[in-house]
């Protein structure tokens, strides 16, 4: 069945409508990045770079790393734009775009994050690499889908028991990051963690300028769950929704963050643009192994 141009738009080139991509521009290794900025930071590594483009706060570069074919690209804050890239990501691979019908072979991609996060534990180090195994979802994304058989519903229920969630907010859900990933990605040199993605930055996660908040304890709630020796070990915005929908489009996906903060301790790292770099450099040499 063919799919109306009303619910996958196009633009006159024919490329995908917010990417601004074609099939050929894009490599089946992908690394997001939040900030449009930080994709010449990844790509300034690399031996040489095919094609660029950027789009709003979408920026696009793939080339290659060590004979390594890797697209980049920036998503933006929040998992609404994680809703729009990956969506389109896998429109560019799985989608016929001119006879506008979802192929009968089906590609996985594989799509690692690049995030910067602060911590909830007082344990986990400062500029040390977190690679979350859970992440627990507290935007909506996944409830607009049919997504129950890949939720874990007995976390997520202890999660709401034990912060006293207020029914007027999304119920959170619990995804799993890809497990071939996290192995490959996991050393000595990592944290292995579980993820809160809140859909704000200042009142979701617990920050107060001059609104005051539905739940004052709920970040010391959020630090002091613990499911089966798996307490919740830092806060960030796009890694349940990355989850999420690539677990129900069929790609690969883990995030791996820097954390160039720790909520408990108050502190906050003195050289972030030096983590994230040294974050880059980990994750491509993991890429090329």
């Amino acid at each position: 069945m063919s799919i109306k141009a009303s619910e996958l738009i196009l633009n006159p080139d024919g490329s995908v409508y917010h990417l601004n991509l074609r099939p050929e521009h894009l490599a089946s290794t992908i690394i997001t990045v939040g900030d449009p900025d930080r994709v010449d930071s990844v790509t300034q590594h690399f031996d040489s770079i095919e094609f660029q483009t950027k789009k709003r706060e979408f920026h696009t570069q793939t080339g290659t790393y060590k004979g390594k074919r890797i697209t980049v690209i920036s998503t933006g804050i929040g998992t609404d734009n994680i809703d729009i890239v990956f969506n389109e990501l896998d429109a560019l691979v799985n989608i016929d775009l001119e006879k506008r019908e979802i192929k009968d072979q089906l590609t996985s991609l594989e799509i690692i994050r690049i995030g910067t996060s602060g911590s909830i534990q007082k344990e986990i180090p400062l500029d040390s690499f977190l690679i979350s195994d859970y992440a627990a979802g507290f935007d909506s994304l996944l409830h607009f889908y049919k997504s129950e058989h890949i939720q874990y519903h007995k976390i997520s229920e202890a999660l709401v028991k034990h912060t006293n969630w207020s029914p007027l907010k999304s119920r959170p859900y619990i995804v799993r990051c890809n497990e071939t990933l996290f192995n490959k990605f996991s050393s000595d040199n990592t944290v292995r963690g579980f993820t809160a993605t809140n859909v704000g930055f200042y009142g979701p996660q617990g920050r107060v300028l001059r609104l005051p908040l539905q739940d004052d304890d709920l970040n010391d709630k959020l630090a002091s769950f613990d499911y089966n020796d798996m307490p919740i070990t830092n806060l960030e915005m796009e890694t349940a929704g990355i989850y999420g929908i690539s677990a129900l489009l069929g790609h690969k996906a883990l995030s791996i963050n820097a954390i160039i903060a720790n909520r408990a301790t108050g502190e906050f790292s003195k050289d972030p643009a030096a983590l994230v770099n040294n974050l880059i450099e980990y994750t491509l040499g993991k890429l090329v192994e």
